[in-house]
Order: C-alpha cells, then structure tokens, then sequence
C-alpha cells in the first residue's frame, strides 16, 4: 500500500515547539530568525540554542508566500579569481546577515551575456534586490528588473549623470589624482595597463582620468602608452613586457588595478628593473596584496568594507519600501608606497 511522505516522516519541530523550549514567545523566535540585531543578546543566545537543540529550520518557502519575500539578496560580481571584490563583498554579507537576510553570489566572467542570465536567474530564483557593479549593462536589463519590482543598487562607480541608486566612489576623480602625482614627479613618458575599457565603466573612467592629468600638465593625451588584458597576474606581466620593449619605454606604468601592478612588478623583476630607481609602478584598490609584494604598492585606496556595509544598509531599505536613495560618493585616498618615484635623469 502507497503511504504518504508525511506518514513517515518525523515530526518535524516548530516554532511553537523553540519558543516553548527557550521560554519565550513564537514572536520572540521569529526576531531572533529575521532580525537578531534587534534581541538582546541573552534571549538571543537562548533561543539559537533552543533551535539547535531541536533541529528546527524555518519554513522559508511558506514564510515567502505570505509575506511576498524570500529574504534573498543577490549580488553579481565579475571575477572571484582575485581579491578585487572580496572585502566589500564580505562586509555586505555581514550587514545583511544582522537584518535576517540571505546573500547569493554569482560571477559574471566579465561577460555582459552572462550577467543578463545570471540577473534572470537570480529574480526568478525570488532575489529581493540586487548589488550590481557599474553601470554598464543593456538597458533592457534595467527596464527588466523595474518592471518586476526588483530593487538594484549599482556599487564601484559614482556617475552624476547616472540617476539610478548607487555607492561608489568617483573612479574618473581618482585615478585622475594619481597621475597628478605622477606628473608633478617628473614623469613624462607613462604607459597604462589596464581592463578592457568596452562595457566596463570603471575601466574607462580610469583610463579618462589619467588622460585628464596628461591634458592639465601640458602633455597630449594621445602620447599615453596603454594596453587593455583581462585582470590577472599574468596578463599584468605580459602586458609589462610590452611596454618596456618599446623603443621609449615608459618611466612609470599606472596600472588599473593592484592584481595588474603585481604582475607587472613581477615582470620588472625578471627584466632586471630596479622599481622604482629605473622604472615606477602605480595601482589602485589597495588589496591585502598590494602590501605583501616588495616594495610595496603606491596605489589608490578603496574604502571597500564601508561601500559593502552602506550597500546592504541601502538595499534592505529599499527593499522594506523605502525609496531609491540619491548616489553616493565615497571618498577614496592616496596611499604612497615604494614603488612610484621621480624618474632617472
């Protein structure tokens, strides 16, 4: 004789069943699951461990019905092959976590095919809002996710021109202040390494801002030496060996990101460079990496956990309600390490 599942399966525990083994309400029990922040942290302590000891796991699903949530946020980064995105990442979960919320990842590969799936996806999988990183993407995206009512906020990027919801910092503004720097040292002949610019707004604006230097110390733009890789170590190195085989090899390198400051510090190395007596090497992010290396990273510095809590801080607004927030710009720093220097004469 067919019997049901539920014949034979075990009584599952309820929240009834925590709040009477914690001895509090099922009111109390339902904070402590979505908004543990709120509960003082001795009936919190309490309760976890009544859920532990009983096994319990809340009925999602039925809870998403009622209340038209799933408590999901989504978040798309490009890459996950390097530390780029990781401490703002980190610090976003980290927010959400104490709202209750639940973070999904997924790595777009930098293909703006692939993020379009990816975002489809993660709105029929019942992602609440989403954390997107610039805001290069097919319009039709936008109009998508505004027609089903997905909140998203654009994080990386601060474009005043762009009137959507975002926190970010001026990419253009930054990079720009680097290469003042440079400048001011003497440097005349610059080579750039960087992301490809097509669809990458942070690229591009990196790329504007060196040029804005060149144009405001007298120097043609169009005399910059730039290569576009995809971020990596490697294609860092590569890119370092082309342009020091140029008949005028640059004296400094300003390079997109840390990952590609590292990678072309590793190839100055293999040249016999000395860095930066005969040749300076700039990044910009200022990962955990760009200390480690010897010498350390002249770069830019992101101020990346404070971007990834206000992030999540913005997007539960939104998604109890509240309206999409003006754009926000955050402050980024100098950070004047060992390899940028005035060039030899």
């Amino acid at each position: 004789m067919n019997r049901r599942l539920s014949d034979t399966a075990p009584n599952l525990p309820t929240l009834a069943d925590v709040a009477r083994a914690a001895g509090v309400s099922t009111a109390t029990v339902s904070r402590c699951l979505n908004s543990p922040a709120l509960v003082q942290t001795a009936t919190r302590d309490r309760v976890l461990s009544a859920v532990a000891a009983l096994g319990y796991s809340p009925n999602f699903g039925a809870r998403a019905l009622a209340a038209r949530r799933t408590g999901i946020i989504g978040a798309i980064i490009p890459t996950m092959e390097n530390a780029i995105f990781a401490r703002a990442i980190q610090a976003f979960q980290e927010e959400l976590h104490l709202s209750g919320q639940t973070l999904l990842v997924a790595s777009s590969s930098y293909s703006p095919e692939i993020e379009a799936d990816q975002i489809r996806t993660l709105v029929a999988r019942g992602a609440d809002a989403l954390l997107l990183i610039g805001h290069d993407r097919d319009p039709g995206i936008y109009a998508f996710l505004e027609q089903r009512g997905v909140p998203v906020l654009v994080s990386w990027a601060f474009d005043p021109a762009q009137a959507r919801a975002s926190i970010g910092f001026d990419n253009r503004r930054a990079m720009a202040g680097l290469a003042q720097e440079v400048l001011q040292l003497g440097h005349r002949n610059i080579g750039m390494i960087s992301a490809h610019a097509a669809g990458n707004d942070r690229a591009r604006d990196r790329i504007a801002g060196v040029r804005d230097a060149l144009r405001d110390h007298g120097v043609d733009p169009a005399a910059l030496d730039l290569i576009e890789t995809p971020y990596s170590i490697a294609n860092g190195a590569e890119a370092m060996a082309r342009l020091m085989a140029l008949p005028t090899p640059p004296t400094v390198v300003i390079c997109g990101n840390d990952v590609l400051a590292v990678g072309a510090l590793q190839m100055a190395r293999q040249l016999g460079l000395d860095v930066p007596r005969q040749v300076s090497i700039t990044g910009f992010d200022d990962i955990e990496l760009a200390t480690v290396v010897d010498p350390a990273l002249t770069t830019v510095h992101v101020p990346h956990r404070e971007m990834g809590r206000a992030a999540a801080q913005l997007l539960v607004g939104m998604v109890g309600g509240g309206a999409a927030p003006a754009p926000v710009c955050l402050e980024t720093k100098l950070c004047f390490r060992g390899t940028l220097a005035a060039p030899r004469t």
